[in-house]
């Protein structure tokens, strides 16, 4: 099994590169959706979410209100701290179940938003990075998701920086071009985990 952190960014095109690898073969573990799932009503995430927030932080229906933790918690790195103990722990575990469950020839991709941060990337045989210009973040994200400049500004300042995400990276994927040069420089990558896979055997 080849071991793979992907990481990049809020806003870098991560989700694209991480799509790529999939549909080229890639057994992709993606840490934001396992984060969503861990919350999901009647588990004990929530639960202890609730604990530490309120139910303030639950819409009607009773699921979490990711929008309303997400203006707490960007704002406040002591409350981000605190979410961040109740979820990465659980994100870390389910994640490791997959990966031990996943065939012996795989390579594996973890997708990994916060891999620098909580100090992973020892953790990998690879670890690919995708880059983009603050600048390309701000607008992606108040674009496409309709953030406002200060939100998205908020959500890049609480992650680790872009020279702090390089120093890690054996693949650095510079996403400030078309998107058909990103998925002309993924297939390169994956040329290159196929060949390090081939040669562990």
């Amino acid at each position: 099994m080849l071991k793979v952190g992907l990481t990049g960014g809020i806003g870098s095109g991560k989700s694209e590169v991480s799509a790529r690898l999939g549909a080229l073969g890639a057994l992709v573990i993606d840490a934001d959706k396992i984060a969503r799932e861990v919350v999901e009503p009647g588990t004990p995430g929530l639960a202890a979410v609730v604990a530490e927030f309120g139910d303030g932080v639950l819409l009607p229906g009773g699921g979490l209100d990711r929008e309303k933790v997400g203006g707490i918690v960007f704002a406040d790195p002591d409350r981000l701290k605190a979410l961040n103990a109740i979820v990465h722990p659980l994100v870390g575990e389910r994640m490791q179940r997959l990966m031990d469950a996943a065939p012996a020839d795989a390579i594996v991709v973890d997708d990994v938003p916060l891999l620098v941060e909580n100090r992973l990337a020892g953790f990998y045989d690879v670890v690919v990075v995708v880059d983009a210009p603050v600048e390309a973040q701000l607008d992606r994200l108040t674009a496409k998701r309709g953030m406002t400049a200060d939100a998205a500004q908020a959500r890049i300042d609480a992650q680790a920086t872009r020279e702090e995400r390089r120093a890690v990276a054996d693949h650095l994927l510079d996403n400030s071009g078309t998107l058909d040069e990103l998925r002309a420089a993924v297939d390169a990558v994956w040329a290159d985990l196929t060949a390090r896979a081939a040669e562990a055997g």
